[in-house]
């Protein structure tokens, strides 16, 4: 039997968290469906820091999230539709990417779409990505889910990934990028994304042998809620599980150029050294000193120098043109 969930939650830390809690709560089969809010949705073994444009996710107030599953970066708002399959298996034939593509497929099909399944397990709608998917397995169980593009903002979809990942060195999975498009502009038959959603869920009842919908009870909601907020909204897991790295970039100042360097682990600053033109009337170590144990967070490195004047310890430089090199 196979249950099958529309989540009304638009929050991703609920409906990640949701993932987790049906792949490990239960032994009955799920697929659900979920839209979020604006929001980056990296895979487990990323590095978090290295993946999103921070200025644009902090003006805009794009939500950064971590999936259990590994993979790549993506996209999230309320143009995209998510699908999650959650089964029962057989140890070793767990991960089967084409097995939970062919009923997306078959959907797609039925709408007069014609896709296929890309090298990386993407979905492509001729040669562009309409979907990426990604797995994680848990004892006899598996998670499989992907995103639907459908009438994303695709403008902020590349203004969020846009980042030079060259400034981090380390060992986490990085995202390759491809060019994309939403599902909408190439139907026939017009529609909106809940008429869409539907029409998704309808073939999964129609064609999966005892598929029935199923509604969260106060009970599952609870639990959700608790690993939402222990686990999926918290710094330590969104940012903080990344992998160890070390960052460099280089600046111009205006008695010439510095170079920033610095080691983070588990999402705090470890090392730094400033090199470069620094022709300032304090010792420039005091200004590393005081860097190391912050978190490499923009606020909150923000906050550690509103008590200092940049420009006191290198010449020309202002608080947020440290800032902004420090990402």
């Amino acid at each position: 039997m196979m249950h099958c969930i529309i989540s009304e939650n638009t929050d991703p830390y609920f409906n990640l968290a949701s993932e987790e809690y049906l792949l490990k709560g239960f032994s009955e089969d799920f697929f659900l469906l979920y839209r979020n809010k604006p929001s980056i949705v990296i895979g487990k073994h990323q590095n978090a820091m290295a993946e999103i444009n921070h200025l644009y996710v902090r003006d805009t107030g794009i939500m950064v999230a971590r999936r259990i599953s590994g993979g790549g970066t993506v996209f999230h708002d309320p143009g995209n539709l998510n699908f999650t399959f959650i089964t029962m298996g057989e140890e070793g034939k767990l991960v089967d990417y084409a097995r939970y593509a062919l009923p997306v497929i078959q959907a797609m099909d039925s709408l007069g779409l014609n896709v296929t399944l890309g090298q990386r397990h993407e979905l492509m709608l001729g040669t562009r990505k309409i979907s990426g998917t990604a797995s994680h397995v848990f004892k006899n169980r598996v998670l499989h889910h992907g995103t639907l593009l459908f009438s994303s903002d695709l403008g902020d979809l590349d203004k969020a990934l846009m980042v030079d990942k060259g400034h981090y060195k380390d060992r986490a999975v990085r995202s390759i990028r491809s060019e994309v498009t939403n599902i909408r502009d190439h139907l026939v038959e017009k529609m909106e994304i809940k008429d869409f959603q539907n029409r998704i869920l309808g073939h999964i009842l129609k064609t999966m042998n005892g598929a029935r919908t199923y509604r969260y009870t106060n009970k599952d909601l609870n639990e959700i809620n608790k690993l939402r907020d222990s686990k999926f909204s918290t710094w330590e897991w969104n940012f903080g599980y990344s992998p160890k790295y070390h960052f460099t970039k280089r600046l111009r100042s205006g008695a010439g150029e510095i170079v920033l360097r610095m080691n983070v682990e588990k999402g705090i600053i470890q090392e730094v050294c400033i090199e470069g033109d620094l022709p300032g009337i304090h010792d420039i170590s005091h200004l590393e000193e005081l860097l190391v144990g912050t978190i490499h967070d923009p606020e909150t490195i923000r906050r550690k120098l509103s008590g200092i004047r940049i420009g006191d310890y290198i010449h020309g430089l202002e608080n947020e043109d440290l800032l902004a090199g420090l990402f």
